[in-house]
């Protein structure tokens, strides 16, 4: 053992909040990448991307079993690639604490995007992200890569922040809208309806093809 592995090895649990941190963060650096490179850039090539360019073609959200292999990716990464790190650096309670970062990152995004589709904001912060993430749908998919946060797409120049987001009618979630099916008052600074609520077969096919090449959903 080298002596600054030494060193680090014997902070033991004083490891644990501050890799807890560093493992969410790197999270969120995963998420941009994974999300910009592995769902987008391969256009429908494989499964993470096809699955993931089938959610933009409605724009909805609903359990899906595969998600329990994108659990399953993200769990092994954390243990045998973090963890190991962590245990390599700094000894076991470093690495479990990484491999806990990273794996609570994930599940904090996975909790933050299915609320994002499905329950208003009730925050700032869930207003920003509603917005953030909804502008990635409609407005264009090849921006705002982040979910949870904005950080990396500022960095890597994939920010864009429009005034009001266009919202398809044919797939705005079901919280922006009041039981006539307009848009809530509440809502109208950061958003605006366009196009018709029905979807024929060939606007349906429309959808799809615009979902697989990037393309945000025509305003029609």
């Amino acid at each position: 053992m080298t002596l600054p592995t030494a060193v680090l090895g014997s902070l033991g649990w004083a490891w644990a909040l501050p890799m807890v941190a560093v493992g969410a963060f790197l999270w969120t650096f995963g998420e941009y990448t994974l999300h910009r490179f592995g769902m987008h850039e391969l256009n429908g090539r494989g499964i993470l991307s096809r699955e993931h360019l089938e959610h933009h073609v409605t724009a909805s959200w609903g359990f899906d079993p595969l998600m329990m292999l994108a659990w399953l990716g993200v769990i092994l990464v954390g243990v045998l690639g973090w963890g190991t790190l962590g245990l390599v650096l700094g000894g076991p309670v470093a690495g479990a604490s990484l491999a806990i970062g990273w794996i609570a990152g994930y599940g904090t995004y996975e909790y933050l995007h299915a609320r994002a589709h499905l329950v208003g904001p009730s925050s700032d912060y869930s207003r920003w992200l509603r917005k953030h993430h909804f502008h990635h749908h409609f407005g264009h998919p090849m921006s705002n890569h982040g979910v949870s946060i904005g950080l990396w797409d500022r960095v890597f120049g994939t920010l864009d922040v429009p005034e009001v987001v266009k919202v398809p009618r044919r797939m705005a979630p079901a919280w922006m809208l009041d039981a006539a099916g307009q848009l809530l008052a509440e809502h109208a600074d950061d958003y605006a309806l366009v196009g018709a609520v029905d979807r024929d077969e060939r606007l349906a096919a429309l959808d799809r093809a615009r979902a697989f090449a990037s393309l945000a959903p025509t305003a029609v």
